[in-house]
Protein backbone atom coordinates (compact mmCIF):
# COMPACT_ATOMS: atom_id res chain seq x y z
CA UNK A 1 0.00 0.00 0.00
CA UNK A 2 1.59 3.24 -1.44
CA UNK A 3 2.08 5.98 1.02
CA UNK A 4 1.14 9.99 0.24
CA UNK A 5 4.54 10.84 1.78
CA UNK A 6 6.04 8.44 -0.68
CA UNK A 7 7.52 6.40 1.78
CA UNK A 8 6.64 2.18 1.51
CA UNK A 9 3.50 1.34 2.99
CA UNK A 10 3.21 -2.04 4.80
CA UNK A 11 0.64 -5.10 5.20
CA UNK A 12 -2.10 -3.97 7.31
CA UNK A 13 -3.13 -7.58 8.10
CA UNK A 14 -0.03 -8.35 9.61
CA UNK A 15 1.36 -6.18 11.46
CA UNK A 16 0.67 -3.63 14.55
CA UNK A 17 -0.04 -0.23 13.29
CA UNK A 18 -2.14 2.94 14.07
CA UNK A 19 -5.71 4.19 12.24
CA UNK A 20 -6.73 7.52 12.42
CA UNK A 21 -10.36 8.67 12.43
CA UNK A 22 -10.97 11.97 9.98
CA UNK A 23 -14.05 12.37 11.67
CA UNK A 24 -12.74 12.54 15.24
CA UNK A 25 -9.08 12.54 14.93
CA UNK A 26 -8.10 10.06 16.88
CA UNK A 27 -6.80 6.87 16.40
CA UNK A 28 -7.11 2.96 17.28
CA UNK A 29 -4.53 0.80 17.87
CA UNK A 30 -4.91 -2.53 15.45
CA UNK A 31 -3.55 -5.68 16.80
CA UNK A 32 -4.65 -8.28 13.74
CA UNK A 33 -2.07 -11.06 15.57
CA UNK A 34 -4.67 -11.14 18.75
CA UNK A 35 -7.26 -12.69 17.01
CA UNK A 36 -5.55 -16.26 17.82
CA UNK A 37 -5.94 -15.36 21.86
CA UNK A 38 -7.87 -18.07 23.91
CA UNK A 39 -10.63 -16.47 25.69
CA UNK A 40 -11.50 -17.59 29.12
CA UNK A 41 -13.17 -13.99 30.01
CA UNK A 42 -16.78 -13.35 30.31
CA UNK A 43 -19.80 -14.60 28.71
CA UNK A 44 -22.85 -12.70 27.74
CA UNK A 45 -26.33 -14.30 28.10
CA UNK A 46 -28.09 -14.70 24.66
CA UNK A 47 -30.71 -12.09 24.26
CA UNK A 48 -34.03 -14.01 23.04
CA UNK A 49 -36.21 -12.03 20.88
CA UNK A 50 -39.60 -11.01 21.82
CA UNK A 51 -42.35 -13.85 20.60
CA UNK A 52 -45.68 -11.58 21.38
CA UNK A 53 -47.37 -9.55 19.13
CA UNK A 54 -48.62 -7.56 21.76
CA UNK A 55 -47.29 -7.53 25.38
CA UNK A 56 -49.89 -6.64 27.93
CA UNK A 57 -47.13 -5.79 30.34
CA UNK A 58 -45.12 -3.30 27.88
CA UNK A 59 -45.12 0.02 28.51
CA UNK A 60 -45.00 0.52 24.83
CA UNK A 61 -47.15 -1.14 23.08
CA UNK A 62 -50.50 0.67 22.39
CA UNK A 63 -53.10 1.25 24.54
CA UNK A 64 -50.81 0.51 27.99
CA UNK A 65 -49.90 2.44 30.51
CA UNK A 66 -46.34 3.67 30.47
CA UNK A 67 -44.36 3.63 33.88
CA UNK A 68 -45.19 7.39 34.34
CA UNK A 69 -48.88 7.28 34.47
CA UNK A 70 -49.73 7.94 30.74
CA UNK A 71 -51.29 5.98 28.51
CA UNK A 72 -50.52 5.06 24.56
CA UNK A 73 -53.16 5.46 22.33
CA UNK A 74 -53.78 2.89 19.91
CA UNK A 75 -51.58 3.55 17.50
CA UNK A 76 -50.93 1.19 13.96
CA UNK A 77 -47.49 3.30 12.73
CA UNK A 78 -44.74 5.06 14.57
CA UNK A 79 -45.87 6.41 17.58
CA UNK A 80 -44.01 9.65 19.29
CA UNK A 81 -44.22 10.62 22.94
CA UNK A 82 -41.83 13.17 25.61
CA UNK A 83 -40.25 10.69 27.36
CA UNK A 84 -41.66 10.37 30.50
CA UNK A 85 -37.90 10.33 32.80
CA UNK A 86 -35.82 12.84 30.27
CA UNK A 87 -32.45 13.22 30.90
CA UNK A 88 -32.93 16.94 29.16
CA UNK A 89 -35.43 19.43 30.17
CA UNK A 90 -36.95 22.48 28.53
CA UNK A 91 -37.32 25.53 29.95
CA UNK A 92 -34.36 25.94 32.54
CA UNK A 93 -32.86 28.82 33.37
CA UNK A 94 -29.53 30.21 31.86
CA UNK A 95 -27.17 29.88 34.52
CA UNK A 96 -23.11 29.27 34.87
CA UNK A 97 -20.50 28.62 37.25
CA UNK A 98 -16.54 29.51 37.04
CA UNK A 99 -14.14 28.98 39.53
CA UNK A 100 -10.19 29.67 39.76
CA UNK A 101 -10.34 28.36 35.91
CA UNK A 102 -10.67 24.77 36.97
CA UNK A 103 -14.45 24.40 37.82
CA UNK A 104 -16.89 24.72 34.92
CA UNK A 105 -20.86 24.16 34.70
CA UNK A 106 -23.51 25.77 32.32
CA UNK A 107 -27.50 24.33 32.57
CA UNK A 108 -28.46 22.75 29.91
CA UNK A 109 -31.58 22.73 28.22
CA UNK A 110 -32.87 20.31 26.19
CA UNK A 111 -35.90 17.81 24.81
CA UNK A 112 -36.16 14.15 24.92
CA UNK A 113 -38.99 11.92 22.59
CA UNK A 114 -39.20 8.20 22.66
CA UNK A 115 -40.24 7.02 19.00
CA UNK A 116 -41.89 3.41 19.14
CA UNK A 117 -41.43 1.84 15.54
CA UNK A 118 -44.15 -0.31 15.03
CA UNK A 119 -47.15 -1.36 17.25
CA UNK A 120 -45.62 -4.88 17.24
CA UNK A 121 -44.03 -5.87 20.16
CA UNK A 122 -41.99 -8.36 18.21
CA UNK A 123 -40.58 -6.84 15.82
CA UNK A 124 -36.71 -5.47 14.90
CA UNK A 125 -35.28 -3.44 11.82
CA UNK A 126 -34.54 -6.35 10.10
CA UNK A 127 -37.34 -7.93 10.13
CA UNK A 128 -39.58 -5.08 9.85
CA UNK A 129 -40.32 -4.45 5.50
CA UNK A 130 -38.54 -1.29 4.37
CA UNK A 131 -41.88 0.56 3.66
CA UNK A 132 -42.45 0.05 7.38
CA UNK A 133 -38.40 1.06 7.96
CA UNK A 134 -39.25 4.12 5.11
CA UNK A 135 -41.95 5.34 8.05
CA UNK A 136 -39.29 5.77 10.47
CA UNK A 137 -37.23 7.47 8.91
CA UNK A 138 -40.09 10.06 7.80
CA UNK A 139 -40.46 10.27 11.27
CA UNK A 140 -37.43 11.10 12.16
CA UNK A 141 -37.43 13.54 9.41
CA UNK A 142 -40.19 15.54 10.65
CA UNK A 143 -39.18 14.93 13.74
CA UNK A 144 -35.94 16.36 13.34
CA UNK A 145 -37.55 19.51 11.08
CA UNK A 146 -39.75 19.83 14.14
CA UNK A 147 -37.23 20.63 16.79
CA UNK A 148 -34.30 22.41 14.56
CA UNK A 149 -37.56 25.02 14.13
CA UNK A 150 -36.98 25.96 17.91
CA UNK A 151 -34.74 28.71 18.31
CA UNK A 152 -33.13 26.97 21.60
CA UNK A 153 -32.40 23.79 20.19
CA UNK A 154 -28.96 23.47 18.35
CA UNK A 155 -28.46 19.73 17.35
CA UNK A 156 -30.86 17.09 17.09
CA UNK A 157 -29.27 13.51 17.46
CA UNK A 158 -31.70 10.22 16.60
CA UNK A 159 -30.17 6.73 18.42
CA UNK A 160 -31.60 3.62 18.94
CA UNK A 161 -29.74 1.14 21.12
CA UNK A 162 -30.85 -2.63 20.55
CA UNK A 163 -30.77 -5.63 22.91
CA UNK A 164 -30.22 -5.53 26.72
CA UNK A 165 -26.20 -5.65 26.15
CA UNK A 166 -26.64 -2.11 25.15
CA UNK A 167 -29.10 -0.91 28.06
CA UNK A 168 -32.14 -1.44 26.40
CA UNK A 169 -34.77 -1.41 29.26
CA UNK A 170 -38.03 -2.62 26.85
CA UNK A 171 -38.02 -5.12 23.78
CA UNK A 172 -40.46 -3.29 22.51
CA UNK A 173 -38.81 -1.57 18.96
CA UNK A 174 -37.83 1.73 19.71
CA UNK A 175 -35.53 4.64 19.72
CA UNK A 176 -34.67 7.68 21.01
CA UNK A 177 -34.47 11.57 19.82
CA UNK A 178 -32.11 14.27 22.04
CA UNK A 179 -32.50 17.33 21.07
CA UNK A 180 -29.87 19.81 22.85
CA UNK A 181 -29.43 23.40 23.85
CA UNK A 182 -25.81 22.85 23.12
CA UNK A 183 -23.80 20.75 20.35
CA UNK A 184 -22.66 17.58 22.41
CA UNK A 185 -18.98 16.72 21.92
CA UNK A 186 -19.19 13.81 19.15
CA UNK A 187 -20.78 15.84 16.75
CA UNK A 188 -19.06 19.07 17.61
CA UNK A 189 -15.77 17.49 16.85
CA UNK A 190 -17.10 15.65 13.57
CA UNK A 191 -19.18 19.30 12.57
CA UNK A 192 -14.71 20.84 13.22
CA UNK A 193 -12.99 18.08 11.36
CA UNK A 194 -15.33 17.88 7.95
CA UNK A 195 -14.93 22.11 8.20
CA UNK A 196 -11.17 21.61 8.56
CA UNK A 197 -10.86 19.16 5.60
CA UNK A 198 -13.38 21.76 3.69
CA UNK A 199 -11.48 24.39 4.04
CA UNK A 200 -7.95 22.51 2.76
CA UNK A 201 -9.23 20.61 0.08
CA UNK A 202 -12.54 22.32 -0.81
CA UNK A 203 -14.61 18.92 -0.95
CA UNK A 204 -16.47 17.26 1.19
CA UNK A 205 -14.66 14.37 3.26
CA UNK A 206 -17.36 11.77 3.58
CA UNK A 207 -18.03 12.23 0.00
CA UNK A 208 -14.70 11.68 -0.84
CA UNK A 209 -14.28 8.72 1.79
CA UNK A 210 -17.73 7.34 0.35
CA UNK A 211 -16.19 7.51 -3.26
CA UNK A 212 -12.52 5.72 -2.09
CA UNK A 213 -14.73 3.26 -0.56
CA UNK A 214 -17.00 2.36 -3.88
CA UNK A 215 -13.83 2.07 -5.81
CA UNK A 216 -11.96 0.08 -3.69
CA UNK A 217 -14.97 -2.40 -2.28
CA UNK A 218 -12.50 -4.21 0.65
CA UNK A 219 -14.73 -2.47 3.10
CA UNK A 220 -18.30 -2.17 1.62
CA UNK A 221 -20.65 -4.50 3.01
CA UNK A 222 -23.88 -3.27 1.34
CA UNK A 223 -24.48 -0.78 -0.87
CA UNK A 224 -27.38 0.79 -3.33
CA UNK A 225 -28.19 3.58 -5.65
CA UNK A 226 -28.32 6.46 -2.83
CA UNK A 227 -26.32 4.52 0.23
CA UNK A 228 -23.50 2.86 1.00
CA UNK A 229 -22.24 0.54 4.31
CA UNK A 230 -18.71 0.13 4.92
CA UNK A 231 -16.85 -0.85 7.75
CA UNK A 232 -14.76 2.01 8.39
CA UNK A 233 -11.30 2.07 7.76
CA UNK A 234 -10.25 3.51 11.36
CA UNK A 235 -13.18 1.00 12.96
CA UNK A 236 -13.41 0.88 16.72
CA UNK A 237 -15.75 -1.36 17.69
CA UNK A 238 -15.40 -5.32 15.93
CA UNK A 239 -18.33 -4.94 13.74
CA UNK A 240 -18.75 -1.42 13.72
CA UNK A 241 -20.13 0.33 10.47
CA UNK A 242 -20.79 3.86 8.96
CA UNK A 243 -23.70 4.45 6.48
CA UNK A 244 -23.28 7.13 4.22
CA UNK A 245 -25.36 8.75 1.48
CA UNK A 246 -23.92 8.86 -1.66
CA UNK A 247 -24.55 12.54 -2.41
CA UNK A 248 -24.05 15.35 -0.30
CA UNK A 249 -27.12 15.72 2.23
CA UNK A 250 -26.35 17.53 5.57
CA UNK A 251 -29.46 16.32 7.85
CA UNK A 252 -32.06 13.33 7.50
CA UNK A 253 -34.85 15.96 6.65
CA UNK A 254 -33.13 16.91 3.27
CA UNK A 255 -33.54 13.47 1.65
CA UNK A 256 -35.84 13.05 -0.99
CA UNK A 257 -38.57 9.96 -0.93
CA UNK A 258 -36.33 7.66 -3.54
CA UNK A 259 -33.33 8.65 -0.85
CA UNK A 260 -35.01 7.47 1.92
CA UNK A 261 -36.51 4.42 0.36
CA UNK A 262 -33.04 3.45 -0.58
CA UNK A 263 -31.76 4.19 3.34
CA UNK A 264 -34.24 1.69 4.52
CA UNK A 265 -33.32 -0.91 2.02
CA UNK A 266 -30.00 -0.55 3.48
CA UNK A 267 -30.98 -0.28 6.99
CA UNK A 268 -32.87 -3.65 6.81
CA UNK A 269 -29.87 -5.30 5.36
CA UNK A 270 -27.81 -4.01 7.50
CA UNK A 271 -29.96 -5.42 10.66
CA UNK A 272 -30.21 -8.65 9.18
CA UNK A 273 -26.19 -9.18 8.31
CA UNK A 274 -25.69 -8.63 11.83
CA UNK A 275 -28.35 -10.59 13.12
CA UNK A 276 -27.00 -13.72 10.74
CA UNK A 277 -23.80 -13.42 11.73
CA UNK A 278 -23.77 -14.88 15.08
CA UNK A 279 -27.17 -16.48 14.46
CA UNK A 280 -28.69 -14.07 17.57
CA UNK A 281 -30.59 -10.78 17.76
CA UNK A 282 -27.49 -8.41 17.39
CA UNK A 283 -27.25 -5.55 19.83
CA UNK A 284 -25.84 -2.30 18.39
CA UNK A 285 -26.11 1.51 19.64
CA UNK A 286 -27.27 3.20 15.90
CA UNK A 287 -27.39 6.77 15.66
CA UNK A 288 -27.92 9.46 12.96
CA UNK A 289 -24.89 12.65 13.23
CA UNK A 290 -26.72 15.47 11.31
CA UNK A 291 -25.63 19.12 11.09
CA UNK A 292 -26.42 20.60 13.63
CA UNK A 293 -29.51 23.50 13.95
CA UNK A 294 -27.72 26.18 15.16
CA UNK A 295 -28.87 28.63 11.97
CA UNK A 296 -25.54 28.26 10.40
CA UNK A 297 -26.02 26.61 6.92
CA UNK A 298 -22.96 23.88 8.07
CA UNK A 299 -22.07 23.29 4.00
CA UNK A 300 -19.21 21.08 4.93
CA UNK A 301 -21.19 18.23 7.15
CA UNK A 302 -22.37 15.18 5.52
CA UNK A 303 -25.10 13.06 7.06
CA UNK A 304 -24.29 9.67 8.54
CA UNK A 305 -25.28 6.55 10.53
CA UNK A 306 -22.79 4.40 13.03
CA UNK A 307 -23.67 1.42 14.02
CA UNK A 308 -21.94 0.19 17.38
CA UNK A 309 -21.95 -3.30 17.99
CA UNK A 310 -20.11 -4.67 21.52
CA UNK A 311 -20.05 -8.50 20.34
CA UNK A 312 -16.35 -9.55 19.23
CA UNK A 313 -16.08 -13.54 19.03
CA UNK A 314 -19.65 -15.17 19.20
CA UNK A 315 -23.38 -14.46 20.54
CA UNK A 316 -22.00 -14.45 24.06
CA UNK A 317 -18.26 -13.14 23.96
CA UNK A 318 -18.87 -9.25 24.00
CA UNK A 319 -15.78 -6.39 23.40
CA UNK A 320 -15.13 -4.15 26.91
CA UNK A 321 -13.29 -1.22 26.36
CA UNK A 322 -11.26 -0.96 29.81
CA UNK A 323 -7.65 -1.18 30.61
CA UNK A 324 -5.79 0.38 27.71
CA UNK A 325 -8.32 1.60 26.00
CA UNK A 326 -9.64 3.63 29.15
CA UNK A 327 -6.21 4.97 30.09
CA UNK A 328 -4.67 5.55 26.68
CA UNK A 329 -7.20 4.42 23.57
CA UNK A 330 -9.08 2.33 21.71
CA UNK A 331 -7.53 -1.18 20.51
CA UNK A 332 -9.15 -4.24 18.13
CA UNK A 333 -7.90 -7.26 17.15
CA UNK A 334 -10.32 -8.40 13.77
CA UNK A 335 -9.17 -5.84 11.28
CA UNK A 336 -11.72 -3.92 9.47
CA UNK A 337 -11.26 -5.76 6.11
CA UNK A 338 -11.90 -9.28 8.11
CA UNK A 339 -14.80 -7.84 9.83
CA UNK A 340 -16.52 -6.08 6.54
CA UNK A 341 -15.77 -9.31 4.55
CA UNK A 342 -17.57 -11.57 7.31
CA UNK A 343 -21.02 -9.23 7.60
CA UNK A 344 -20.67 -9.91 3.41
CA UNK A 345 -21.19 -13.42 3.73
CA UNK A 346 -23.90 -12.79 5.71
CA UNK A 347 -26.22 -10.77 3.16
CA UNK A 348 -29.23 -11.91 2.17
CA UNK A 349 -30.73 -11.60 -1.40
Amino acid sequence: MARDDGKPGFDLQAKVHRRRNPLSGHWVLVSPHRTSRPWQGQTEAITKPATLHHDPDCYLCPGNARAGGHRNPQYDCTFVFDNDFAALQPGVEAATIREEGLLEAHTEAGLCRVICHSPRHDLTLGEMEAVQIRGVIDTWAAQTRELAAEPWINAVTVFENRGAMMGASNAHPHGQIWANGTVPRELAKEVASQEEYRATRGSCLLCDYAKLELARQERVVVENEHFVAVVPFWATWPFETLVLPRHHVARVDGLDGTSRDAFAGILRAMARCYDALFNTMFPYTMGLHQAPTDGDNHPSFHLHAHFYPPLLRSATVRKFMVGYEMLAGPQRDITPEVAAERLRQCRQG
